[in-house]
Order: C-alpha cells, then structure tokens, then sequence
C-alpha cells in the first residue's frame, strides 16, 4: 500500500507541470498531485536574486503567446495593469562594431560595403539553387545556405549558432526552424541595400510582456498560488528519487511512496528513465544530446548609459565575448535591480582594477544578464568565465573599462538547450510511445526535448494538453504539430469554460484515499 493514492501524479513544477495541474483542477475531474523538489515553482523559468539586490532569470525569458487559455492562467495569477510592463523588442546584432538590426539577415544594408557584396552573392546564388532543388535540406547548415546563402552563413549563421548551440550546424537537423529563423527575401533585401533601409521588426516576440516584480520566476509562484495547498509537494518532500513504472509508485525524498493511475513527468526524460532503472529506456536516452548553459549577471553603478538606451536583448557572434546573448535585464522593469537610493559598495572596476573607495554609495544601477553555452564540442573556462564575460562586455563597447561593478552573478544549468539533433526525432519516437505504452505522459521543454515548442507558452500548454488526453482522448497539438499551433492564436480553451466530468471506465485506476489534509 502507497501512502498517497492519485489518478494522476505531475512531476516537476515548472511551466509545463504548472499548466497539467492547472488544467487538472480547473476540470475538476480525477485525483491529483503535484511534486517538486525545489521550495518554489518556477523550473527553468525561475529567478534568483543576488544579496546586492539584483535580480537574474534562468536565461532569457519574455511573456509572448500562441494561445488564450495560457493567458487566461497568467492574467488570473497577476491581474493587475501594474503587475505587468509591456515592451517593443528593440534588438541588435554586434558585429565589426556596428548594431545590426535584427535578424541580421533581413538588415545586410547596415553592414560595409564589402560585406554587403558577399551577402548578396550568396543571396542570389542560393536563390538560383533553391529554384532547382527537389530534396529537403538534410541539415541545418544546408538550409542557412539554401535560404541565406555563403555571405551570411560564414558572417552570421554559423558562427553564432555555434555559440548558442555549442555544435556545429552540420550536426543539428532542420525541422524545428519554424517560426525561430527568419528566412530571407531576397528581393526585400537587394532593395534595402539600394535605399540603404533596414527591416522591421521580424517574429511573434516583436511585442513582449513582462512582470513588474520578482521576475519570470514570480509569474510561475503566482501561478502555483492558484493552486490548493494540499495537492503541492514542494522541497525535499516532493523530490523524487525512484519511479517503479510496473507498479506506478513514485518515492519521494523524504520516504513517501505515491500510487497514480497516471504520471506526467516534466523532468528531464533522460533523468525519469535512470530513476526507473529501465536500461533500455537509458541506452534509447543516450542519442538525446544537451548543451549547459551559463548566466551571468553583472549590476553597474552609474545611469543607463545612452550607447545602451532602451535595447532589449544583443546577439553576438563574434569571437571577442564568450556570449551569445545579452539581456539589458535592468530595461524590463525598475524592480528588477536595487533603487538608485541604496547604498553599495564597489566590487572593482570592469578592467579589474580596485575601487578607488570601498565606501557604500548610492546607485542609480543598471544591469546586465548574458548567457553563455557550453558542451564537449564547446569547453568553457569556468573558472574564469566572469571575469572573461566582463572583459567581452569591454571589448563589444557594452560598458566602459572604468565602471564600476558592484553585483556580480553565476550560475550554471546543466540542461540549458535540448539540441535538435539529427538523431533526436529518431529517438523520440522510440521514446516517447514507449513510456506512453506505461502511462508516463513526458513533456516540457526537457521532458519531450523539443525545443521548438520549449518557450513558457508552450510548455505550459504541453502540459494542459497532456492532461486533455489523459481525459478525454484529445490531440496534443502543441506536441505532434507545432507548426500548426505555431502559425495560429489557439481559442478554443478558455479558463472561464465549466466542465461536466465523466471518463470511461476503464480510463483511470480509481484513488484508494483521498489526499492528506
């Protein structure tokens, strides 16, 4: 006998296992719980604070959405009109000391003359290609240079999706691009380079929200809020440490066992079949490749500077930074740094240099979050990767030798990005049906390891759909068709809907007890 008996067990509290449990209470249907070995809700979308007062998210998180019913949650968690700042993604790409507009292969007008010769040949020489051709690109790399061609590849494509995936893209397939790579037109462009113009803004984030206070992290604790208390385990007593999928119970870190009829996992895939101890599901896990991904976080005494102004997120491909991206964090919100008011001291300045004074002063404070990949196609010096970070910062004109640095922050994630592979839809496809066939729906941005449906909107609604399939048998778009749920504003599920529970009966192991109080 399990000391807890459900119908259906979540694990994993961020945005996908947040969406299944919200779905799971809002029908009001079979018995649930949710686990989490951390304190807070949250995930990969969390946000930590440094003792100065700074504020960092676990990566590069903004609010933007493909359906209502996702909204509807958010708007429910944080109702408020000041509970949200909405902003126009103002983004740049640094390269050869200019700030391209992006994507950088609509804006090929702002670079030099010789470049913009190179990017324009390769432009019309892959759009002469891409008229003949009767195959499908066989990798990634072949369809940046099918649609972008040979200027902007070795410019822009290669070297920067090098830095982000940390693999070459003759390594990653091409069937996740979708609405994540803009494709180019040729014409458009040739004209912007005549009338020297550049593009606007490209992709469904050109628009974004996000929270007033406590980050990305405090949207998904505002969320878990919604929730009743007694269907969360959070900590050490909602860690899991073994899942035996032959009997369906779950122990957690503290001892208790939980019985389900079914199980949603959110972990990551690769960590659920070594805590089942399924070898064959381990070896299968095997051909899923990852990249780390380090946060850093820098916070600056002294106004925003004007060369900075209201930019939002920086790509830079070149290799006078370890980073591919900066993220003006300070720019999001006021909250999201200490008020100019508080008193700090200096850590250094940005060469390294000592603080003329170790006297805590006033601010302003500005900041700056960056990120920084990592595999063992990409080592990193990890000791000393803030303070090559900072020098980056340096070398791309962000901040000036001088500045004075008073808050730094690092923090590696060990699954940062889940590599869309040339081996991944071969292996999830094994993988996937396999732990179905248990009644182990595995979802989430590391859970079903597509990145193309991995941003909060659609984890969230991975997990809602997971639980509308466990219910009732429906489609789960998000995860078989991304590109349909991609191309469109998804209605048909509301949070205002009332729901009528009923299963057939052979759908679910009935609950043995109901949850503790």
């Amino acid at each position: 006998m399990a000391d807890i008996n459900v119908d259906v067990l979540v694990i994993g509290a961020g945005p996908t296992g947040l969406g299944a449990a919200k779905r799971l209470n809002h029908i009001n249907g079979p018995s649930w719980l949710i686990v989490d070995a951390n304190e807070k809700a949250g995930g990969l979308a969390s946000t930590d604070v440094t003792p100065e007062g700074f504020l960092y998210d676990v990566g590069g998180h903004v609010i933007f959405s493909h359906y209502k019913y996702f909204d509807d949650c958010l708007d429910e968690a944080l109702p408020k009109a000041d509970d949200w700042y909405t902003h126009q993604r103002i983004s740049y790409v640094r390269y050869k000391g200019l700030w391209v507009p992006y994507p950088f292969q609509n804006n090929i007008s702002m670079l030099p003359d010789e470049d913009k010769v190179k990017c324009v040949e390769g432009m019309i020489d892959a759009a002469l290609e891409h008229r003949v051709a009767n195959t499908k690109p066989k990798d990634f790399d072949e369809w940046i240079l099918r649609n972008c061609g040979e200027g902007v590849a070795n410019i822009f494509m290669r070297p920067y999706n090098y830095k982000v995936w940390a693999v070459p893209t003759t390594r990653m397939q091409c069937e996740w691009l979708g609405e994540r790579v803009a494709a180019p037109n040729v014409k458009l462009v040739t004209r912007n380079v005549i009338l020297n113009k550049t593009a606007g803004n490209w992709g469904p984030n050109a628009t974004f929200r996000f929270p007033a206070r406590d980050g990305t992290g405090g949207i998904w604790i505002a969320v878990s809020n919604t929730l009743p208390e007694k269907n969360k385990r959070y900590g050490k007593h909602g860690e899991v440490t073994k899942v035996d999928s032959e009997k369906k119970i779950v122990t957690l870190g503290d001892g208790t066992t939980v019985k389900y009829g079914k199980l949603i996992n959110t972990m990551a895939v690769d960590h659920l079949v070594e805590k089942m101890g399924n070898q064959e599901l381990v070896s299968l896990s095997k051909g899923l490749y990852y990249s780390s991904t380090h946060v850093i976080g820098v916070g600056i005494r002294g106004e925003r500077p004007e060369r900075i102004g209201d930019k939002c997120w920086l790509y830079f491909p070149e290799d006078n930074c370890p980073f591919y991206r900066a993220t003006i964090f300070s720019n999001y919100s006021p909250y999201n740094q200490p008020e100019a008011g508080a008193k700090l001291a200096t850590l250094y300045n940005a060469d390294g240099s000592k603080a003329s004074s170790d006297e805590a002063k006033e601010g302003p404070y500005w900041s700056i979050m960056l990120e920084v990949s990592q595999s063992t196609v990409k080592p990193v010096d990890e000791e000393n990767l803030l303070k090559d970070c900072i020098q980056g910062l340096i070398n791309t004109e962000m901040i000036k030798p001088e500045d004075e640095i008073v808050s730094t922050y690092h923090r590696k994630f060990d699954h940062g990005y889940p590599t869309p592979s040339l081996e991944r839809e071969g292996v999830l496809k094994e993988l996937l049906p396999k732990l179905q066939g248990m009644d182990i729906w595995s979802r989430g941005r590391f859970g079903s390891w597509r990145y193309e449906v991995g941003n909060q909107d659609h984890s969230f609604m991975l997990g809602v759909e997971a639980v509308d399939n466990i219910v009732t048998g429906a489609v789960e778009l998000t995860l078989n068709y991304p590109d349909f749920v991609n191309g469109r504003q998804n209605t048909e599920r509301r949070l205002a809907q009332s729901f009528v529970f009923g299963v057939k009966d052979d759908q679910f192991i009935p609950a043995r007890s109901a949850l503790p109080n």
